[in-house]
This record gives C-alpha cells, structure tokens and sequence, in this order.
C-alpha cells in the first residue's frame, strides 16, 4: 500500500525557528529570491511541530532555510510546509541529509531540463523564464545540446567554461579552435588556470569524444558469481562498519566538547574574559547539551 501525499499547510514565517542555521552566498540568495518571485515556490519547506514553543516559535524548521528566508525578504507573511513529527535531535539530522543530497545533484539536470522544455515546444523566452536564467544562456545551451556536446555543456554548468567560449569550441576546426582560444586571452576571458581548464577539456573532447561513455566497459560483466556476490557483501559491511565507527567518534567528540566547555563556564574570570570580547553566546544545540549536562549531575 503506497503511502498518502504530505499535505501542505500554510505556516507563518515567524512561527518558525532555523534550528541548523548557515550562511549563504549574497548572489546565490538573490538568484533564489529572483527564482521565487518570478516562477513561484516549486518544493515546499519541511517543518516539525515543537513539543512546547520557543521564543514563541511553533516549528522547528527541517529543511528550506534559503525558500523560508526568500519569502521573508519578498515581504510573505506565510509559507506552505509540509509538517512532520520530529524530535529536535530528528530535525538536525534530517537538515544535515539535505544539505548533503543537495550536494549530489548531477551537472547535467538543469541543462537537460532545457532540453525537455525545448521538445515540448517552448520557446527559448518562454524556458528562459520558467528556469530563471538569460534567454542568450538557454540559446546558447540548445545549440550546444543539439550538437551532443556533453564534455562542453558539463564544463559550462560547472564554470569551467564560459558558454561563448564552448559556443566556438563547438563550431570551431582546429584552426578556428587556437584563433578562438588566442582571442579569449587577449580579451582576458580565459587566463591562467582557467586556460589550462579549457585546454584539458579540449584534449579529453579529441581523444574521448564529445559525449561521455558512461557503462562501456560494463556492457558484458558476465555472471554473478557465489564468490563475488560474497566479495560485494563484505565490502559493504566493511562500509557500514566504517560508517559506525566515524559515528561512534564523532559522538564521542562531542560529548568531549561538551564536557571541556562546561568546565571552562564554571570559570568566572573566562567567563568574562569572553563577555569582553563579546563571545558570550553558543550555538543553541551546544547550549541546551551544557544545561542537561548540569542538571543530570545535580
């Protein structure tokens, strides 16, 4: 039996507390606010309803911190949430998960979307809008896609490669190729280590071709065998045992840290040594630790 779809709720943006908080690049902010303003939210935050409230804040926040902040920064009084049942312990680590499968996003999804919105039929205005970039980017991405230029279009979404660079590289003979590069240095599009970026990219494009051959050497990996599929079990709980122990230290780390700063409180004279120097406060995960640490001893 498939479970039910999470039901969305508006949720005011100042009953949410940002339990992982993190800084965030001011043009990457600003592209997620234009985002939002022009196309609307597309994923709704996560939220988790809190036990008791804090600072008068009913939820903790799960994941969405960048759509919470841009709907603060559009003037929204309200947010749609999906909200989940979730001790504060819950919410750290679902936080954390996110941002480390944001992290897994593959090169090619937005370049391929374009490639989707364009077979559907729409106009390259009318993609360039929907996916919130310049309409001379989206033309120059088609080209690129129509030409199978797969080495080129990864280069261009990692900022490798400017797209007018991998729009001659593209279109350029070996003559064309050393005349197009010679002109980017002049103009100082392409220097140092970005030059020799483009040049790698150029030399795997000749040897290897311009898409990526991903599988080829798996085509014929013959039968499983009893002995291989043991080899495969061992050495994903090999993994999983790794994984414990790092988990296993890094607990114990913390509960190193926690202990060494709650000594150091004790101390009057550190204490106002970082009064002084205006250090006073904690992370509010670390400071709520401390106080159970305190009140388990007395």
């Amino acid at each position: 039996m498939s479970e039910a779809a999470p039901v969305v709720q508006m949720i005011p943006v100042d009953q949410i507390n940002v339990l992982n908080p993190r800084s965030r690049n001011k043009i990457v902010f600003q592209s997620i606010v234009s985002n939002i303003s022009n196309i609307g939210l597309k994923k709704p935050i996560t939220v988790a309803r809190r036990a008791e409230p804090s600072d008068g804040k009913l939820y903790d926040l799960v994941c969405g911190q960048g759509r919470l902040e841009a709907f603060v920064a559009l003037g929204q009084a309200e947010i749609p949430a999906i909200v989940r049942d979730a001790s504060r312990e819950e919410c750290l680590l679902m936080s954390l998960v996110e941002n480390f499968a944001r992290r897994q996003l593959r090169p090619l999804e937005l370049l391929r979307e374009i490639s989707s919105l364009k077979s559907r039929g729409y106009s390259t205005a009318e993609i360039a809008k929907k996916i919130d970039v310049h309409k001379t980017y989206v033309t120059g991405i088609v080209h690129l896609m129509k030409n199978g230029e797969e080495r080129l279009l990864t280069a261009v979404d990692k900022g490798k490669i400017p797209l007018s660079v991998a729009m001659q590289i593209a279109s350029a003979d070996e003559e064309g190729l050393q005349k197009a590069l010679h002109q980017a240095y002049e103009d100082k599009t392409l220097r140092g280590r970005k030059l020799l970026t483009v040049r790698r990219v150029i030399e795997m494009r000749k040897a290897n071709g311009r898409r990526f051959n991903f599988g080829v050497r798996r085509r014929n990996p013959g039968p499983q065998t009893a002995d291989s599929l043991v080899r495969v079990y061992r050495q994903e709980a090999d993994r999983q045992k790794l994984l414990v122990k790092k988990s296993r230290i890094t607990e114990h780390r913390l509960l190193f840290v926690v202990s060494a700063l709650k000594n150091l409180f004790r101390d009057e004279h550190f204490v106002t040594l970082l009064r002084a120097e205006e250090l006073d406060t904690l992370p509010a995960y670390l400071a709520e630790q401390i106080q159970h640490a305190e009140t388990t001893e007395s």
